[in-house]
């Protein structure tokens, strides 16, 4: 029986590639090693900012997979789908390196139901349960309505903050896909939109329904629900 391999999506591509750079980084820096300490503080000055502005930053993260022809059979990226990756890899970095800065504990993290993970959850998760804190709310809207990148990246550092101040993880590859997705065109309504659901999706832990089976037991990740997670 033949098996058929469907090509990832540039999307897509953007997520695998952020979380393979994470992932070992945040291993590393948990671990103490000095090379992911060293690489740390570099990427935090970048947060916020465009790529342009920190060209200490190039060649500290290879995201030369981005630019290789995909071994699943799908055609290369453009060169404007590789500015947008590139861009949407480098604002999700410098961010989790933000994020990440004097934590003792992963702030990247995913899961098998991106709703939990996503930017909207997250927001939510700053505001006591069952309650709107509207200056937090207002954060993710005024993020939402960012004119452009470098305006959205400085928004979202805005919320890393506070983030970092209560130690909420965030799933940062998925947000890296998302801001892939937010330049293209119409992709910022979904990313809105997607957020907005995650946001008002959200339970705390303990008013979830204990029924059905736990998280752990879900499926491997599928990148098909990808295209409007949180």
């Amino acid at each position: 029986m033949t098996t058929t391999v469907i090509p990832l999506t540039a999307r897509q591509r953007v997520q695998e590639a952020t979380g393979a750079l994470i992932v070992p980084l945040q291993r590393d820096l948990l671990a103490d090693r000095s090379h992911a300490v060293a690489a740390l503080a570099r990427l935090r000055r970048g947060a916020g900012k465009d790529t342009s502005q920190v060209p200490d930053l190039w060649g500290l993260v290879d995201i030369g997979p981005l630019h290789d022809r995909p071994k699943d059979g799908g055609r290369p990226l453009t060169e404007g789908e590789l500015t947008h990756a590139e861009d949407a890899v480098h604002t999700a970095l410098t961010l989790w390196a933000l994020h990440q800065q004097s934590r003792s504990q992963g702030m990247h993290r995913s899961g098998h139901h991106p709703t939990h993970h996503g930017l909207g959850a997250a927001v939510r998760q700053l505001m006591p349960p069952g309650e709107i804190a509207e200056p937090v709310r207002k954060r993710l809207v005024r993020a939402g309505t960012a004119p452009d990148l470098p305006q959205l990246a400085q928004r979202l550092r805005d919320i890393v903050l506070l983030l970092r101040q209560q130690d909420i993880p965030l799933d940062y590859a998925l947000l890296a896909a998302q801001l892939y997705h937010w330049q293209a065109p119409g992709g910022r309504d979904t990313v809105r939109r997607a957020w907005g659901r995650s946001f008002h999706a959200y339970r705390s832990p303990q008013n979830t329904p204990k029924t059905g089976a736990p998280d752990d037991a879900a499926p491997d990740h599928d990148h098909t629900a990808d295209k409007d997670a949180s």
